[in-house]
């Protein structure tokens, strides 16, 4: 897929050309012809949590777009200077005011059509405080059967959502690692 985002230099200031760099790079990238520089783009890091205390699940309904008014688990874009799981319980505290005891890995999910990785970890939530902040419309406790499943923001939410239920039946709890190719983010 040919990817042409960068226009202009973020060192000089030039427009850039699109080609294969010099140095044995085997990808076209945006090099600067005037000092040499070469941009590389990479997909964007969305963290966040399954929040559950006990048989039920922590949903948000979203205040913001894409797809407002849509359920979605706390998650948002990764900061500089934070590891995955400090972004991932500072979403959850932006987004639902939850407190939470951080988990392990849950899933990781590969969306190469809209350049993201979504990455989801497990949070036992510690009480049923919660303080959704400006992004957030609601926040909710769900059991299983209460999921709205035709409701939800994102193809990686009810993935993670499914196997998550999934895994707790099972009594084995895995890491997910998933390709979503043809669905919406």
């Amino acid at each position: 897929m040919k990817h042409r985002s960068i226009r202009h230099c973020r060192a000089c200031g030039a427009p850039v050309i699109y080609r294969v760099p010099d140095d044995g790079d085997t990808r076209e990238r945006a090099v600067c012809p005037a000092c040499g520089t070469v941009h590389y783009e990479n997909p964007l890091l969305v963290l966040g949590t399954v929040p559950y205390l006990g048989e039920r699940v922590l949903l948000c309904r979203r205040a913001i777009e894409p797809r407002r008014g849509k359920w979605t688990l706390p998650a948002g874009f990764m900061e500089l200077g934070e590891t995955m799981a400090e972004g991932a319980a500072r979403e959850t505290a932006e987004e639902a005011g939850a407190r939470i005891r951080m988990g392990c890995l849950f899933s990781c999910m590969s969306l190469p059509r809209v350049g993201q990785v979504h990455i989801f970890y497990l949070a036992e939530m510690l009480d049923t405080t919660l303080a959704p902040g400006s992004e957030t419309l609601e926040a909710r406790l769900f059991a299983e059967g209460e999921i709205p499943w035709p409701e939800l923001a994102f193809a990686t939410v009810a993935e993670t959502l499914r196997r998550f239920f999934a895994d707790r039946k099972s009594g084995v709890l895995a890491v997910h690692d998933v390709d979503i190719v043809h669905h919406r983010a």
